[in-house]
C-alpha cells in the first residue's frame, strides 16, 4: 500500500520516523514534504499535496492512504479535507483511528505532534493504516449523503422524524 505523507514543522521529526516504520514494515511511503524544519513554514503547501496525492492514486485504482502532521492536526487535517472526495479525520485515540476507516472510509489521518509520543503517534497510524473498511449498508448511505453534496451541493431530505421541526 502506498503512503501519501505531508507535515509542516511541528510533523517534522515524526514524518521523518514514520517514513522508514513504513518502509520497514512494507509500506511504500510517498513524502510530500517538507524535507527541512522551517519553523515558519505552511502546512496546507504539503498536506494538500498529500491528499492529492492519495485521491490520484485511488482514481487510477491503487491502494493508497495518507497521514497529514501538524502541532494539534486539526488545520492538516482541514487541509485534507479541501480536496474534493477525500475523508480525513483526526485521530487522537486507537478508537478514533480505527472508526475513522470502519466507520467514514477516511482514507488520510491528521495526528498531532505535539499532542503524543512518537510511539503513540506511530500506533496511531498502525492502526489506521490496518483497518479495513467494512462496507456496511448505514456507513455507505452516510458517506453517500456527503459525496452528493460536495457534487451537487443539495443537501439531503430530512427523515419524517425531523419534518416540521424547522425545516420543510
Amino acid at each position: 500500500m502506498r503512503v501519501h505523507l505531508g507535515c509542516d514543522h511541528a510533523g517534522l521529526e515524526l514524518k521523518s520516523h514514520l517514513t522508514s516504520w513504513l518502509t520497514d514494515n512494507g509500506y511504500e511511503p510517498v513524502d510530500h514534504g517538507p524535507f527541512v524544519y522551517d519553523a515558519l513554514d505552511d502546512y496546507p503547501v504539503f498536506c494538500l499535496r498529500a491528499a492529492e496525492g492519495v485521491r490520484a492514486d485511488r482514481e487510477a485504482g491503487l491502494d493508497s492512504l495518507g497521514v497529514v502532521i501538524g502541532g494539534s492536526g486539526n488545520g492538516e487535517q482541514i487541509a485534507a479535507n479541501k480536496v474534493k472526495g477525500i475523508r480525513a479525520a483526526l485521530a487522537w485515540s486507537e478508537e478514533t483511528a480505527s472508526l475513522a476507516r470502519e466507520h467514514n472510509d477516511a482514507w488520510v489521518v491528521a495526528v498531532g505532534g505535539r499532542m503524543h509520543t512518537i510511539d503513540e503517534m506511530t500506533r496511531l497510524v498502525e492502526v489506521f493504516l490496518s483497518t479495513p473498511f467494512p462496507g456496511d449498508e448505514r456507513h455507505v448511505r452516510r458517506i453517500g449523503q456527503m459525496a452528493s453534496y460536495e457534487t451537487t451541493g443539495e443537501l439531503p431530505p430530512l427523515p419524517e422524524s425531523a419534518l416540521g421541526h424547522g425545516e420543510a
